[in-house]
């Protein structure tokens, strides 16, 4: 897509015709992004302090996975998928997984993090959130050909399944647990160095489709 020749207009010419960019879209990407940060700076806490400190201080691991789930939340209300349907199941596996979590936290008496380390099934519902994370990998790895989303997007449910499948030495799920946290980190920094208009996307994509679900309507 090509910018007019005039900047204040913030004219862009797409697939389906020209379209603009305003304030509201800017917003849009500056809190998707700053989600990301929030999601990925409370796993790379709270990895670090498991590593630096061990069980000790699991207790707070819970409020940590908290401000990961609220900042995954705030990055899938607000990213740009063309793909209507996608967006909408990556929303929904985050709200069944962020469910799970309250419900199991509610009934337990001792950290939540000991607790599905301990019980593997429960990844069955809290998964969820983490497969809603994949997905966003996936997203960024197909539109912006990251590296390191490539690495976490088969990285991350191969963690999870080996863990709920028992066939993962637990040195090996430390190993893959810090390159998670490194390439997490990683994206989520790239992210806020990158020019805002690509992560908008074409605009015209989106009117174009939104027409095409109206004319079937």
């Amino acid at each position: 897509m090509t910018a007019s020749s005039n900047p204040q207009l913030q004219v862009y010419q797409g697939q389906f015709g020209e379209y603009t960019i305003t304030k509201g879209d800017r917003l849009g990407v500056i809190i998707y992004r700053a989600g990301l940060v929030i999601a990925a700076a409370s796993f790379a806490i709270a990895t670090n302090l498991l590593f630096a400190r061990g069980e000790s201080i699991l207790p707070w691991l819970t409020p940590l996975f908290a401000l990961f789930s609220l900042g995954l939340g705030i990055s899938l209300l607000t990213i740009h998928i063309y793909l209507v349907i996608l967006h909408r199941f990556l929303q929904v596996f985050w709200l069944i997984g962020t469910v799970a979590a309250v419900a199991i936290a509610w009934q337990i008496d001792e950290p939540l993090a000991l607790y599905v380390y301990n019980h593997p099934i429960t990844l069955l519902g809290i998964g969820f959130i983490f497969a809603a994370l994949t997905g966003i990998y996936f997203k960024e790895a197909f539109c912006f050909n990251r590296l390191e989303t490539k690495f976490l997007t088969p990285l991350v449910p191969f963690l999870l399944l080996g863990h709920l499948m028992g066939f993962l030495p637990l040195a090996v799920e430390q190993v893959l647990l810090a390159i998670w946290t490194i390439f997490f980190t990683i994206f989520a920094f790239r992210k806020v160095i990158q020019p805002i208009v690509p992560d908008i996307g074409d605009k015209s994509v989106f009117a174009y489709l939104k027409q095409q679900r109206s004319a079937n309507a």
